[in-house]
Order: structure tokens, then sequence, then C-alpha cells
């Protein structure tokens, strides 16, 4: 039989596993997921110029941004979008404490590092597939591939895989703008490896959470979030 697991608590391991992912990939400097590539290197940009702006703080202010695009997609604005940007929030600031917890960890040899990257994209996609089994509003990465590919009836997973390569490709465009660091900085090999796996990982995940466990509800806030 299979066991259940509540979909709050996938809201809270998804926030975590993911932001704990995301933390093993910088710490790699293989290139980031291309998810948060934009993100990351809006922070690496903004934090020369204001030294407390942190990762988790241009995390949800991008994630902002593409709550409007898609608001504007869909031509309506949901309550549910208010709440990714909170999950959003605490993510960032989850993401911050990862951050803090990798300067734990010493040492950058190739190995350690090609270890880093293995458990970042493979913990990512964790995180991701736990989030699109919650009904709470997940991060607005999730929330946008979640709605389009229901508004459309695509694939989540195709969907996912779409988005992803055209994130690569924005943030590739960004390296280009920032050239003044010298070299690419968040985007590298690994970045594109992610860019063509992920979605295969994520649905990978999300078949063996099927197979293993049943998703339900603890409280009956499922329309609280609508």
């Amino acid at each position: 039989m299979k066991k259940t697991f509540y979909t709050e608590m996938a809201y809270v391991i998804g926030i975590i596993t993911l932001a704990l992912g995301t933390a093993f990939m910088e710490k790699a400097d293989f290139g980031m997921s291309m998810v948060v590539a934009p993100a990351y290197l809006t922070y690496l940009k903004v934090s020369e110029y204001v030294s407390w702006f942190s990762f988790g703080m241009a995390e949800y202010c991008l994630q902002a941004v593409l709550i409007i695009i898609l608001a504007i997609i869909l031509r309506r604005f949901k309550r549910k979008y208010i709440f990714s940007f909170i999950t959003a929030f605490i993510y960032g600031n989850v993401l911050d404490l990862m951050m803090k917890a990798m300067t734990l960890i010493e040492g950058d040899s190739l190995a350690l590092r090609t270890v880093c990257y293995g458990f970042g994209i493979i913990i990512c996609a964790i995180g991701v597939s736990l989030l699109f089994n919650t009904y709470i509003s997940p991060e607005a990465y999730e929330l946008f591939v979640k709605e389009i590919s229901s508004k459309f009836n695509f694939s989540i997973s195709k969907t996912k895989t779409a988005y992803d390569c055209c994130s690569c490709l924005i943030a590739i465009m960004m390296s280009f703008m920032f050239m003044g660091f010298g070299h690419f900085e968040g985007v590298k090999w690994g970045t594109v490896i992610c860019a063509l796996v992920n979605g295969s990982l994520i649905g990978l995940c999300s078949k063996l959470f099927e197979k293993y466990f049943t998703f339900s509800d603890a409280f009956n806030l499922r329309r609280f979030f609508e």
C-alpha cells in the first residue's frame, strides 16, 4: 500500500531541498540551474554596488516580475499569485541560510565540486517535484510552468524543459551584458546540462513519488490558495 505524504509537508520539504540544491550548485561553480541563473547574475552585479543585496533577495525580486508576466499572459490575477511571492520570499531567506551553511564545506577540488554539482541537480529536481504536488502556491518558477501547462493543456515535463531552455538563453544574454565580470559567471557547461536533463529528472522524481506515496491534505485549506 502507498504511504500518505501530506501536501503541506511536501511544501516545507520542497522549499528546503530546493534551496539546499541551489546552494550546492553555487558551491560547485560549474554553472547554476538555468532557472536561477538570471537571479544569480543579478545578485552578482547588484552586490558590487549594494553590499547587503543577497542571492535570496535577487530571487524574490525577479520572481515578482515573473508573476506579473504570468498575469499578463493569462489576462487575470489570482490570489495564489500573492502566495507565490510569499513562497519566493521564504525561499529566498532559506537560500541565504543554505549559502552560509555551504561555507562550512572546505576545499574546492574537482572531485568535491563534482559531488556538489551532482547533489545539487538531483536535490533541486526532488524539491521542484514536491512543490508540484502541493496546493500551497509554489515559487513563481514552478507556478509559471504549472499554470501555463494547465491553461494550454501541455505536458508539465515538456513545459518545464522549454521554460528551462528559455531561462538559460536569457542568462547567457545577461552574461554578455555583464562582461565586466571578465568571464562567464553563473552560466557554464553545468547550466546547459541542467537545462537539458532537469525536466526529465523532475518527471522521474514525480513518477517515483506517485508510485510510493499518495499526496493528501492534512488541512482543509486548498480553496484558500486557489
